[in-house]
């Protein structure tokens, strides 16, 4: 039973149109009836749940007017922590917010800690722990292919799946734990076929929510992509066609870029952060010299490499030199420039030195091959995993130990059955695998591993 009554600034600080100081739990409704006052004197603490009333926040003490608000009631149990819940909606002022917060705690509300909200939502049963992880998700969505994997594990996509499993799991476990401990009862014998059966059939279906996590992640966290090649190539000018807006300076001087510039693009739904980066080459000028040092760090930390050059002066011996110290990263070579020079007989002489990487002419100029680069971005990242527009994948880190931890377990419950194992053992593996599975709904979870997830949230939400 939690008994004390929390309270935050729920919205960025900073200027805005609107503010909202929230408070949740049993003294929510009393705390704010001491602060508000509405216009039209009603009474609003004995009237219904889940309404707009329009008044202001005073201080009790000095009568002074703090805020002209729109108070929001909710009492549980239908609200987002399952307990009552009061929203003062304000001005979006720094000052006034705080003003409101500091009189919420002063007469009995305490300061939320971070994701305590969600964290009160996890504990009071509304949502479980995949539900609650997928609402910072939704926050941090970059893209709307992101927003809507984050929406359908909210919805309990991943939940249903991994209880069904769960499900099946613990069914097998009380058959085979009834027939061992209750051998002289007429029960319903399991067979190890059943259980090489069923517990196949759950190690597929876990092998397939693993297999396209990565392209969850994708979705969920992006990737990172550096433009490299030698000055004045056109990386600057790339990066600002695939922003669409003038993002770097480009000039005809070569060297204008001196630092690594990043950037993140929406392309075909994948968040990529894009790092535009210096013209790598010798040279003599200090500055100049550590904005090439940090392109090859750029280099070396990218999950993927578009590597420019430029079809109007054909390929030179700093182009080789690149090529070569992009060695095999994955990456695509572009050849730039194409409305004013020869791209495909630049195309020819460097296929030999390109392995596995694609070779695409475009015209940052006239926009030619660009739509087929963002394809090609997103064919080699994701390599044929499913689109997130097509079914829920799990994107988290934390849910993908877990299922791995489960599939251990599992390939050893299977095996002890096929090579004839004592049912003793093989139910110890099963239960480990249901409670490997708990992990990610948070049935199994232990209190330190909560205390982290909910720890990464902002103050509140």
């Amino acid at each position: 039973m939690i008994d004390d009554t929390i309270a935050a600034i729920s919205t960025p600080l900073g200027e805005g149109a609107i503010g909202i100081v929230r408070l949740s739990g049993p003294r929510a409704v009393e705390i704010a009836s001491k602060l508000f006052v509405s216009a039209k004197k009603r009474d609003w603490i004995n009237g219904g749940s889940h309404r707009l009333i329009y008044g202001h926040v005073v201080d009790p003490e000095t009568k002074e007017m703090v805020d002209e608000v729109l108070l929001g009631l909710m009492r549980a149990p239908h609200t987002y922590t399952r307990e009552d819940v009061v929203e003062f909606n304000g001005h979006g002022g720094i000052v006034p917010l705080r003003r409101i917060l500091e009189l919420a705690l002063r007469y009995g509300a305490r300061l939320a800690e971070p994701g305590e909200f969600t964290r009160r939502a996890f504990l009071n049963g509304r949502l479980d722990l995949a539900q609650a992880e997928s609402i910072i998700d939704v926050i941090r969505a970059k893209t709307d292919a992101g927003l809507r994997l984050a929406m359908s594990n909210l919805r309990g996509e991943l939940s249903t799946r991994v209880g069904q499993f769960q499900d099946q799991l613990l069914g097998l476990v009380a058959r085979v734990e009834a027939t061992i401990d209750f051998p002289e009862e007429d029960l319903e014998e399991v067979t190890r076929e059943d259980l090489i059966t069923i517990t196949g059939g759950v190690l597929s279906g876990v092998e397939g929510l693993i297999e396209q996590a990565a392209g969850g992640r994708l979705y969920r966290e992006g990737i990172r992509a550096a433009i490299i090649g030698r000055p004045n190539v056109g990386k600057s000018s790339l990066l600002n066609a695939l922003l669409r807006e003038k993002r770097a300076i480009v000039t005809e001087i070569p060297g204008t870029t001196r630092d690594v510039i990043e950037e993140v693009v929406n392309i075909r739904g994948i968040p990529v952060r894009l790092m535009d980066t210096a013209g790598l080459r010798a040279t003599s000028d200090v500055v100049e010299k550590m904005g090439v040092e940090r392109s090859r760090d750029a280099l070396r930390l990218a999950d993927l490499v578009l590597l420019v050059l430029d079809a109007s002066t054909g390929l030179t011996d700093q182009d080789r030199e690149i090529i070569e110290l992009a060695g095999d990263r994955k990456g695509i070579i572009l050849i730039n420039k194409s409305d004013i020079g020869d791209g495909r007989a630049l195309e020819r002489e460097v296929r030999p030195a390109a392995g596995d990487k694609p070779v695409k002419i475009i015209s940052v100029e006239t926009g030619e091959g660009l739509p087929d680069l963002e394809r090609t971005i997103e064919e080699l990242v994701l390599g044929g995993r499913v689109e997130a527009a097509d079914t829920f994948l799990v994107s988290n880190v934390r849910h993908k130990e877990a299922l791995e931890k489960c599939r251990e377990f599992l390939r050893e419950a299977r095996e002890g059955l096929l090579q004839g194992r004592n049912l003793d053992l093989v139910a110890i593996d099963l239960r480990a695998a249901w409670e490997a599975l708990g992990l990610i709904t948070g049935s199994t979870v232990s209190e330190d591993i909560v205390e982290r997830i909910f720890r990464d949230f902002c103050i509140g939400k």
